[in-house]
């Protein structure tokens, strides 16, 4: 069965999500890769505030390709997520609720959205003009000066997604090879 989701989510619907659930996701997603973490936790240590408020939203880990004629947007497949683990915790805090990307966690990141509510989706890698199809407009939220890895603000319908970690820190990537391991 697959479950809607329409961000910003509401905890209680965050937490019905369970590892494993296939989810189409529709709403407001912003866009975030290593560089945008970066400079978002040099915003942070530095007191400025970030030009966009994280409460209750979304970040896709992509970089998304220049639109062609007449399209939205390019290709944009989900990166590695492991790259914005040392960022992810203290951007959790400033009340993320999903990060969709590729690959596995820390448990430094995990044990931060417990803490918070959050659930991480993943994307499946290789399929950026299928996502691309998805986005129904995008514009640039902050630091342009990234390029392709600038900030961006993407409205969504219909985005195809796999709970890989849920609210209660079940993980797919353990709980699904689990499932085939010969006793």
């Amino acid at each position: 069965m697959v479950k809607t989701l329409k961000m910003p989510a509401s905890a209680d619907e965050l937490s019905r999500l369970k590892a494993g659930d296939t989810v189409h996701l529709s709403g407001i997603l912003l866009t975030g890769r290593d560089a945008a973490h970066k400079r978002m936790i040099e915003y942070l240590n530095k007191g400025i505030p970030l030009p966009f408020n994280l409460e209750n939203q979304g970040i896709y880990y992509t970089g998304p390709c220049p639109a062609g004629p007449g399209k939205i947007i390019g290709s944009c497949g989900p990166t590695t997520s492991s790259r914005m683990d040392s960022y992810a915790p203290r951007i959790l805090d400033l009340g993320l609720k999903v990060m969709i990307g590729k690959g596995q966690r820390s448990p430094e990141v995990i044990a931060a959205m417990v803490r918070s509510g959050a659930v991480y989706l993943a994307a499946v890698g290789g399929a950026g003009a299928l996502i691309a199809s998805c986005v129904k407009k995008a514009e640039v939220l902050a630091f342009e000066d990234l390029g392709p890895e600038a900030v961006y603000r993407l409205e969504v319908e219909n985005l195809p997604l796999i709970v890989a970690i849920d609210s209660q820190g079940n993980n797919l990537y353990e709980i699904g090879p689990a499932m085939y391991k010969a006793d």
